[in-house]
């Protein structure tokens, strides 16, 4: 080999499931033959698998792996999601929408939301939710892709999707194969680091071989087999403020076939609703201290609205972070980065998020501690500002029926999110922060959804000759219309992706 040449040559990901076959589908497409790309997996090892909801960004790594929507839905049995309706989060009987999308458009300087604020106070507003596509879409049981003409309230909605994780995982496998990444079935049993600096060299399986590459990919999971167990990286516990720690799901026959997700929160945590094609996915994410297994797994039981299709399975999980995501020659991405819990659906968002910064920070073989830190420095900051979105929906509750809301109604809370809270209350006003996943439309559907109403409105609305009323009533009619003439979910996905085996 030329020493001049820095190239890294082999790159091996240490695990399978959503996370690894991701990643070796990125790889490939970007790296287009130049470099080996190598995954073990063990079939004996499962998935987690509870990642079958998703939010908007996964189109873009679908479309920048060409991925066909409609082929990709029909292999992973999914549907469309349009954003997650809540319910009982505020108080026991109250349910709001977090649509994908915006509320209307933007017709002049003062936020549209803000004259919403002031057409309530007056008792001339509907709910927040009848004025967003998304949930006039979602609300009926319709859908159809935004429109690209951006004077149409069409074009103010986005989707995501609902798919099989584990069928979504099959699909890429095959999607990396056929690029040339190799798969090698086994399981790790030891991870060899060179003497001078720790960097790993390699790991050795089960059976006795030893596999070697330049750069590791850690995606074994909740068992960071490389970042911690070998590197001994740290872990940032945020338990804390986001106390649940559990998950007991099942699937069930399909029912409603919602174009949307819900959570429900029960007394201890709140339960998911994930409807594809097949059946829908269930789920109890709960705090094991306020909360034991074998209850959690009856609550949910009693609360599905199909019949069960296997028994109810329990994960462990805490709530944080790793210290570096990017330590030595060893990147973690995915579970083994770290987790917080799927409230809003973020968990193969932040496995895409770190298979794009690997790819806009891809290293040579002489591994800049420069762009290691930048890495660590984007990761960190995006991983917190979803944490404080998360920890929003916790705090603002007004339950007092469990002892799990009683802690989080009066948890302190993290300095970042406290201002943004503050700021809301005070004058209804959303603090974008640089490069937030979640835009001020979601910010705004929590505070509004869980009744932290301003005290205020934006002094500037009082300077404004716009009749609001008018707009948001013209508004609201064009949305029900527009609603009224797109197919229903069902209908589309028969039309367009459905499964054969569905």
């Amino acid at each position: 080999m030329n020493p001049e040449d820095r190239r890294i040559r082999s790159v091996l990901i240490v695990g399978g499931g959503s996370a690894g076959w991701m990643t070796a589908a990125a790889l490939a497409n970007a790296l287009q033959g130049g470099c080996q790309v190598t995954v073990i997996e063990s079939d004996e090892i499962g998935i987690i698998g509870v990642g079958e909801a998703t939010i908007p960004p996964i189109k873009l790594f679908n479309q920048m792996l060409g991925l066909d929507e409609n082929e990709f839905l029909r292999r992973t049995k999914g549907s469309f999601k349009l954003g997650i309706q809540f319910v009982d989060w505020a108080r026991i009987g109250l349910r709001y929408f977090h649509p994908f999308g915006t509320y209307g458009r933007a017709f002049d300087t003062v936020p549209l939301h803000q004259y919403w604020l002031a057409a309530r106070e007056q008792g001339q507003a509907r709910p927040l939710d009848e004025y967003c596509m998304a949930w006039a879409a979602a609300g009926a049981g319709k859908f159809a892709p935004p429109a690209s003409d951006p004077r149409s309230v069409m074009s103010t909605f986005d989707y995501a999707y609902h798919f099989d994780a584990g069928l979504y995982a099959r699909f890429l496998r095959e999607y990396a194969e056929q690029r040339g990444v190799l798969r090698i079935e086994g399981k790790v049993a030891s991870v060899q680091q060179r003497a001078p600096d720790g960097f790993v060299q390699g790991v050795r399986m089960a059976d006795g071989r030893n596999i070697e590459a330049e750069l590791f990919i850690d995606c074994s999971g909740f068992r960071a087999l490389l970042i911690e167990g070998a590197l001994q990286t740290g872990f940032e516990d945020w338990s804390h403020w986001l106390p649940c720690d559990r998950a007991v799901a099942v699937p069930c026959t399909l029912a409603e076939f919602t174009p949307y997700t819900r959570s429900t929160a029960r007394t201890a945590g709140w339960q998911w609703r994930i409807p594809l094609q097949h059946r829908t996915g269930n789920g109890y994410v709960y705090s094991s201290s306020f909360l034991g297994d074998d209850a959690a797994a009856a609550v949910l039981m009693q609360n599905l609205d199909g019949t069960a299709l296997a028994e109810p399975r329990t994960l462990r999980f805490t709530s944080g972070r790793r210290k570096m995501f990017w330590n030595k020659n060893v990147i973690a991405i995915g579970l083994a980065s770290g987790f917080v819990e799927p409230l809003e659906s973020t968990a193969l968002h932040l496995v895409q998020a770190g298979i794009s910064k690997l790819l806009a920070l891809f290293p040579d073989r002489d591994f800049d501690p420069a762009v290691r830190d930048e890495f660590n420095r984007i990761a960190v900051g995006e991983m917190e500002r979803i944490r404080d979105f998360l920890i929003l929906h916790y705090r603002l509750t007004q339950r007092e029926d469990g002892e799990l809301w009683r802690y989080c109604a009066s948890m302190p809370i993290p300095d970042s999110l406290r201002v943004r809270i503050d700021h809301f209350r005070s004058y209804g006003r959303l603090l974008p922060r640089d490069l937030d996943l979640f835009a001020p439309a979601s910010w705004l559907a929590v505070h509004v959804g869980q009744e932290n109403l301003p005290l205020h409105r934006d002094p500037l609305l009082h300077y404004r000759t716009v009749r609001g009323t008018d707009v948001l009533e013209k508004l609201r009619l064009a949305l029900q219309h527009a609603a009224h003439e797109m197919p229903t979910h069902a209908d589309y996905i028969q039309r367009h992706c459905r499964a054969p085996t569905a």
